[in-house]
């Protein structure tokens, strides 16, 4: 990369904004300038990038003149009002939340899964949804070399994929029980620390949650496979930062467990984890901080000749949401494409 890009991270305080700075600073991502965008309550606030304390500013009208990328992280509503005027001032925007991943003329990037339609921006990509990024990462090796007629998947979704307070909240609540007090919930309906409950998001006519339906929906934009046959149930569990997911696929034809493993050895962003003597398998703990997807357990379905079963865990802040953003960002950046 021999150009430099003027930068702004907006959502620059929550999580996955930590995240992005943390990455942009880890990668060596080529800045010209960096900015950072909050809402008026952050404003004033500094935080830490390369040995600096950089400003936090209170996203404005004017906050996107010479800005090349966004890397927006703060909300759909949020999205929906700035993201089209950061294109108008000429900037491109990577953008974290749900409010383009459906729209036909925004691309959804996984960049291990397809990274072609990232060229095809219109001045907005879409990062899709974290449980999605991190099965469609462990799945798509496999995708190739078999079409998958059919995917079931159960998550386990940490406490991180409603934001830092949400985070603290479980923490708060562990504490409390266990000092045999009552825990407070603002963030979740319900408790969670030492609890479990089926993913909160609204519910469909059919009784399908919102959650779960952008795993339908978006695995198949990604795949480009409009009738792939998707079904999910998300669930929130006391876990702070790494999601799980529990993978069943059906294909047309028996594929070899034995060649699964030789594919996953040798796919980008995958790390196979599986000692079965040991009865040692992907875990939230291990796949914190970490980049790559864990995966494990991988085994024939007895129950239907043509169908696999494998475990996955995933960093839900880091290749979930905030280094899926910045990989996108450097392949942009790779092949020129941060310019309307």
């Amino acid at each position: 990369m021999s150009k430099s890009y003027r930068v702004a991270i907006l959502g620059a305080t929550g999580a996955v904004g930590a995240e992005l700075l943390e990455l942009l600073a880890e990668r060596e991502f080529p800045l010209a300038d960096l900015k950072l965008l909050a809402s008026p309550r952050s404003a004033g606030k500094t935080l830490a990038f390369k040995g600096e304390e950089l400003p936090v500013v209170a996203v404005a009208e004017d906050s996107f003149n010479h800005v090349d990328l966004v890397l927006a992280s703060a909300g759909g509503s949020t999205s929906k009002v700035w993201a089209p005027k950061a294109v108008e001032a000429g900037a491109v925007v990577i953008d974290n939340s749900s409010a383009f991943r459906m729209d036909p003329n925004v691309p959804l990037v996984v960049p291990e899964v397809n990274p072609e339609a990232a060229a095809m921006h219109q001045g907005i990509i879409a990062n899709p949804n974290c449980t999605t990024i991190l099965m469609t990462v462990a799945i798509w090796p496999l995708h190739q070399v078999q079409p998958i007629q059919r995917i079931v998947v159960a998550t386990y979704q940490s406490a991180s994929g409603a934001g830092a307070r949400a985070m603290e909240e479980v923490k708060a609540q562990a504490i409390a029980i266990l000092q045999g007090e009552t825990p407070k919930t603002e963030a979740f309906p319900y408790p969670l620390a030492f609890n479990l409950f089926p993913h909160n998001s609204s519910l469909n006519d059919v009784g399908y949650c919102e959650e779960e339906m952008k795993m339908v929906k978006e695995t198949r934009k990604i795949f480009n496979a409009p009738d792939l046959k998707v079904t999910a149930t998300c669930v929130r569990v006391p876990v702070l930062r790494a999601h799980s997911e529990a993978i069943n696929l059906e294909f047309k034809e028996p594929f070899s467990v034995t060649k699964v493993r030789e594919i996953l050895a040798n796919s980008p962003g995958v790390k196979l984890v599986e000692d079965w003597e040991a009865n040692y398998f992907p875990m939230p703990i291990d796949a914190t901080g970490q980049d790559p997807v864990l995966v494990g357990r991988i085994r024939q379905d007895i129950s239907h000749p043509c169908g696999l079963e494998m475990w996955i865990c995933g960093d839900q802040i880091r290749k979930g949401a905030a280094l899926n953003a910045v990989q996108i960002a450097e392949l942009l950046a790779a092949k020129d494409l941060i310019k309307l």
